[in-house]
């Protein structure tokens, strides 16, 4: 999927919340594709088991990666200061307010 993202050009959307065990490796591939993927506006990855690790991964990406305008990272036991970071890394580029959800 991530391999997919690198290449992709019409995506903009992509629903991978609840249960699909992302993990914090899974979240370091995603991010890898976010820094080069310039369509996908939209990226929900509730309930995966990201965690802190993961979540720092998807935080580097978002300083190189202009176009996601909305994160959703609910229930993956990520700190309050992480989706915070990544809530202002979405916002300071003059996007809408990223949904990063609560830390449980």
């Amino acid at each position: 999927l991530a391999d997919a993202l690198l290449v992709n050009t019409s995506l903009k959307g992509l629903y991978l919340s609840d249960k699909n065990n992302i993990g914090p490796e899974g979240a370091a591939y995603l991010a890898d594709a976010l820094r080069v993927n310039t369509s996908l506006k939209k990226l929900f990855l509730a309930a995966n088991n990201i965690g802190e690790e993961g979540a720092a991964h998807l935080a580097g990406a978002l300083r190189v990666n202009t176009s996601l305008e909305k994160i959703y990272l609910g229930s993956n036991n990520v700190s309050d200061a992480r989706l915070q970071e990544i809530e202002d890394l979405v916002k300071t580029r003059g996007q809408r307010v990223a949904a990063v959800g609560e830390t449980k």
